[in-house]
């Protein structure tokens, strides 16, 4: 075996949605903040995100968090998220997959501070018997942006959005209008309207952070079910698709958060109502607002959300010098 660089890491899934931690293999890269080094890798790096969730090593609905030191003396670590068509802020499936056993575990709660490209995450781990069994992270303040606003659409017509931040940008859309139930069946399909929707919301609406000009416009689109009361909590159903048009596994952690944050500015959830967000696979996560604070114009939620991560695997990703495809490759069957 004559591997040219390799890399260690642990295959993790978070209520359903790939996000593997890569522990070794890079000791560090430049920056002064969590989001120049995503910076850096995403201009002078480019090649491991590629190498990693690209086939043959990957594939579409891989995603990655590679562990660096944190800049912040605040942080324990600091992680970099990487996804097959960029590299957001925040990701909150990911954070939640991101406890490997570099901070020691403490039960029955182990508490830790991450800094992400977005900023600091307050973690909580709940830990019993050697294993972590639900992680809930505080997320940096989520805010709508748009609200019941019409789109045109290719081939569909009107059709009326929010848009919000929750980690990334979001537009939302009543999925009955469209169609859609939210079954796993309807998957495709779901991608292939998310696609036109996210397109159209992107030529017509101005979608910029007040904070951070270089994050921008929507990359996903949910599809959400109407609002229940069920057991003293707020619940409900969403497809999430995502980047390239495929469906998040998971209900989306930093989604949820756009939905609280258009939710309260609608006045449909209170500060400390629990709302549980269920997945199109069947997976869910509680959340809740903890309490209210301002991004620029926008009012804003800080949230909670929580969830469980799994360890699938431990390996080693390595490239060949001989390797046809040191940055992978992607065809249109499954990759949009």
């Amino acid at each position: 075996m004559r591997w040219e660089r390799s890399f260690t890491v642990v295959g993790c899934h978070a209520e359903g949605e790939v996000g593997n931690v890569v522990t070794g293999g890079i000791v560090d890269v430049p920056g002064a903040t969590m989001f120049e080094k995503k910076e850096h890798l995403e201009r002078e790096l480019d090649q491991i995100r590629c190498l990693l969730l690209f086939e043959p090593r990957g594939a579409p609905y891989v995603n990655a968090n590679i562990i660096l030191p944190a800049c912040d003396p605040r942080a324990d670590l600091g992680y970099v998220i990487l996804e097959s068509t960029e590299y957001p802020p925040m990701s909150g499936s990911n954070t939640i997959c991101v406890e490997t056993g570099i901070v020691k575990m403490v039960e029955p709660v182990t508490r830790l501070v991450m800094e992400a490209p977005g900023g600091l995450i307050e973690v909580e781990c709940r830990c019993a018997g050697g294993k972590v069994t639900q992680v809930e992270f505080t997320n940096q303040p989520g805010f709508a942006i748009h609200l019941d606003v019409p789109v045109e659409v290719e081939d569909i017509g009107t059709v009326v959005v929010d848009t919000s931040y929750g980690g990334m940008m979001y537009a939302h859309v009543d999925a009955a209008s469209l169609g859609f139930s939210i079954a796993p069946d309807e998957a495709h399909e779901m991608c292939l309207v998310g696609q036109r929707i996210k397109r159209a919301v992107n030529e017509q609406l101005e979608i910029v952070h007040p904070e951070n000009a270089k994050i921008r416009d929507v990359s996903n689109v949910i599809f959400e079910s109407p609002l229940e009361r069920i057991d003293g909590r707020v619940d409900s159903r969403n497809g999430v698709v995502v980047l390239h048009g495929r469906h998040d596994r998971s209900p989306c952690g930093t989604g949820t958060t756009g939905r609280l944050a258009v939710m309260h500015a609608k006045g449909r959830i209170a500060v400390g109502e629990p709302f549980r967000n269920h997945s199109i696979t069947g997976t869910h996560f509680d959340a809740r607002i903890v309490h209210t604070t301002t991004v620029g114009p926008y009012a804003a939620v800080v949230a909670k959300i929580a969830g469980q991560a799994w360890i699938t695997s431990v390996g080693q990703y390595g490239l060949d010098p001989t390797d046809p495809y040191p940055m992978g490759h992607r065809l249109s069957d499954v990759w949009f």
